[in-house]
Order: C-alpha cells, then structure tokens, then sequence
C-alpha cells in the first residue's frame, strides 16, 4: 500500500541534484514505492537556501522539477493545523524543523530527514 512521505528539505534538494548516493537503498526504494512530499515550508526554506548563496536554483526551479521526476506533491495542510501543531513541538527552535515536523505528523506520516535532533524527536523520521 502506498503511503504519504514527507521530505525535509536538505532531502527534496539532494533528490533535486541527483545526489542518490547520500540515501540508504531503503530510503530510496520508500521515495520510489510511495507518494513523495513536500511542506510549503520547504519551498520557503529553499528561497532562503538561495538568498544567502547555499543553493543555485530558485525553490519553483527545484519543485517542479520534482513533480516532473518522481511525483512529489506538495501538503494541503491548512497554516491554522500546521502552526497548532508546531506549537507543541518544543525540541527546537528552528522554525523550518517546527513546521515540516508538524505537517508531517499531521498526516502521520513518514519524515525522510539526516537532521538528528528531528530523528530523536519525531518517532517516524527515517534515514
């Protein structure tokens, strides 16, 4: 059966850049086997990525490509639930992290992330 999948964005990025070698064989078979998506907090995070020169592209260049090559989605998740969520979600203070977090435990669902404190924190980040 085939589930929803959030990425984090340092993930949706590194799929973006064709960077296959940084994931486990069992995460990219979950990104093939399933619906692959995105928190509209990504797509901001992207945008600073780039304002500050840690990524090239612009986050529209980067999504879109993503729905072309594997079927990502973006959440519609409404910013009321979001934020109600992310409110209880104290382990960090990154806004980002509160937020693609909270999207996904909405829904959840399965978190694909390398950042350690949403692994310890979130029971349903993989890596």
């Amino acid at each position: 059966m085939e589930s929803l999948i959030f990425l984090d964005t340092h993930v949706a990025i590194w799929l973006y850049s064709g960077r296959l070698d940084l994931f486990r064989p069992k995460v990219l078979r979950l990104i093939n086997d399933n619906q692959v998506c995105i928190s509209h907090w990504v797509r901001l995070e992207m945008k600073y990525l780039n304002e500050i020169g840690r990524i090239n592209q612009h986050p529209d260049m980067i999504i879109d490509a993503l729905i072309d090559e594997i079927g990502l989605v973006i959440s519609n998740n409404s910013i009321e639930r979001i934020v109600s969520q992310a409110i209880h979600l104290d382990f960090t203070r990154d806004p980002f992290d509160r937020i693609i977090v909270a999207d996904a435990y909405i829904n959840n669902s399965y978190l694909i992330s390398k950042d350690q404190n949403i692994r310890k924190n979130y029971k349903y980040t993989l890596w």
